[in-house]
């Protein structure tokens, strides 16, 4: 199948508009109405509803929901040297990166006498899920674990589904353990957010979700932190996607590898190609169709092309206005000057600069994050850092000369809100030190 190119100056506002739509999600309220009885399950029953969705959802007949030292060593021992090489590369790569973002503790003196400060702590106990679907992903394992890690989060749990025979992938198993975890669960779905979320017999209860998830698992993960006693998630998430900006010189061949890269993610992915060049758009197309003979996951990047847009724009500075309102989970740029360029960039989750900068690196061991902002949400969210694995408090500490200097303003305020007490705080210490 071919992408349909469109001329963006010759649209009108509307068109220009469901252009940049996403694919509409499941339809929530029926995923609601099939998750809410999972969690209600697992909240009540614990380790017996998990055992018995487990079995139901996976088809594993588990004994034992959490993951054994020795099942961890066998899966370390029966990767290939290779594969952990890889990993072992990708965990050092993104742990440098991570360790340059732990926040600081500051104290600033606002004025004499008055010191205020900000401080930083690990979150007691997080919950780390890995999804394994259509395809494992020691990756998500490795994006989770290791800023969860450097934060020094005491309590670190990961969940990801069994397979049939009641195993957990070993390439998940080896980049989780070999990242710092050490308690992995094979839990799935929306029944192991229920299970992280509240507790079991078993599984730790935890104060923050993180990791992508289907639409079950998003519905799940959105439910619990708005349940009481629940817990908090990480970000709003959807379908992966990916937007290119390219121009007349850019590569037409890896144009269409990073739009196939993305693509085969899932049917309900998005891929946009934002271009200066008719010709590149339709040498695109071309190399598409060719490269689309060779995948493995082929049927699915078809249906997930259904859902894209090549798009022929007259400026680079159109094409990056246009990807601002798009707010890309992954932006990349192959065009001329795209270091400066990227000034004008301001929505995106993460940004992959020159034709040597596949969103591949990123998604696997660049260093940086792989957890996202997706479906339009990259304006407003960030990705995932240490820091959203610390909670931040301040402090003030103020000396009796502190709180003279700044009585007078404290008081007056007070007044201009009609708050008595709040003024009296301040002025019986004044009048108590005479």
């Amino acid at each position: 199948m071919c992408i349909e190119i469109s001329i963006w100056n010759e649209l009108d506002l509307a068109t220009q508009g469901t252009l940049l739509e996403r694919p509409a999600l499941q339809t929530d309220a029926k995923i609601r109405d099939q998750v809410t009885p999972i969690l209600d399950q697992v909240r009540r029953e614990g380790d017996v509803a998990i055992r018995r969705l487990t079995q139901e959802f996976d088809n594993a007949d588990l004994s034992s929901l959490q993951v054994s030292s020795d099942e961890i060593d066998a899966a370390i021992a029966g990767l290939d040297p290779s594969a952990l090489a890889a990993i072992e590369l990708a965990i050092g790569n993104v742990r440098r990166f991570h360790e340059q973002q732990v926040p600081q503790s500051i104290a600033v003196e606002t004025m004499p006498g008055v010191v205020c400060e900000r401080v930083c702590h690990a979150l007691n106990s997080v919950g780390l899920y890995v999804p394994a679907g259509s395809a494992p992903l020691p990756s998500a394992a490795i994006m989770l674990s290791v800023p969860a890690a450097i934060a020094g989060c005491p309590v670190r749990v990961l969940c990801t589904p069994p397979r049939p025979d009641g195993t957990a992938d070993p390439a998940v198993l080896a980049a989780a353990s070999m990242s710092g975890i050490n308690d992995i669960f094979k839990i799935g779905g929306a029944q192991a957010i229920a299970a992280m979320a509240y507790g079991s017999e078993t599984v730790p209860k935890v104060q923050k979700i993180f990791g992508p998830g289907n639409a079950w698992v998003t519905c799940a993960k959105t439910l619990v932190s708005a349940a009481r006693g629940g817990a908090a998630i990480d970000m709003p998430a959807g379908p992966s996607e990916v937007l290119v900006i390219a121009d007349g010189e850019a590569s037409a061949e890896f144009v269409a590898a990073d739009l196939l890269a993305q693509a085969e993610h899932g049917r309900d992915s998005q891929v946009i190609l934002l271009t200066t060049s008719a010709t590149l758009a339709g040498d695109v197309q071309t190399q598409i169709q060719a490269q689309l003979q060779s995948l493995s996951r082929a049927d699915i990047a078809r249906d997930a092309l259904l859902n894209s847009r090549i798009i022929v724009v007259d400026t680079v500075d159109t094409a990056i206005t246009v990807s601002n309102r798009y707010a890309p989970e992954h932006l990349i740029l192959q065009i001329a000057n795209a270091r400066t360029a990227l000034e004008n960039v301001r929505n995106a989750g993460s940004v992959f600069v020159g034709p040597w900068t596949p969103e591949s690196v990123g998604d696997y061991c660049s260093g940086t994050n792989h957890v996202l902002p997706t479906y339009g949400y990259a304006d407003t969210y960030s990705g995932l850092g240490v820091d959203q694995f610390m909670r931040f408090m301040t402090v003030q500490e103020l000396s009796q000369d502190g709180l003279a200097n700044i009585s007078v303003a404290v008081i007056t305020l007070a007044g201009l809100e009609g708050l008595d007490a709040h003024a009296a705080a301040v002025s019986r210490r004044l009048e108590s030190s005479v």
